[in-house]
């Protein structure tokens, strides 16, 4: 299944980074449209455990299926 962090939605607060229990989620480099930092998942670490959807507090933000189309990396 994987989460999807919607870069243009991430206002960069990284709640979602601090309670992630593997650490596969990073900042992403620069600002996205609405002129805020991001941050961005890697998949291949990702375990569904879904607890940065819980605790990110920016509305729409995360998604609960991976869409790399939606997510900047810095890959």
């Amino acid at each position: 299944m994987g989460y999807t962090i919607i870069a243009n939605t991430c206002e960069g607060i990284a709640d979602c980074i601090d309670a992630c229990p593997v650490a596969c989620i990073y900042p992403g480099s620069g600002k996205n449209a609405k002129g805020t930092d991001w941050n961005w998942i890697d998949f291949t670490g990702c375990i569904d455990c879904g607890i940065c959807l819980q605790v990110c507090p920016v509305e729409g933000a995360i998604l609960s299926e991976e869409r790399p189309d939606l997510q900047k990396t810095n890959a």
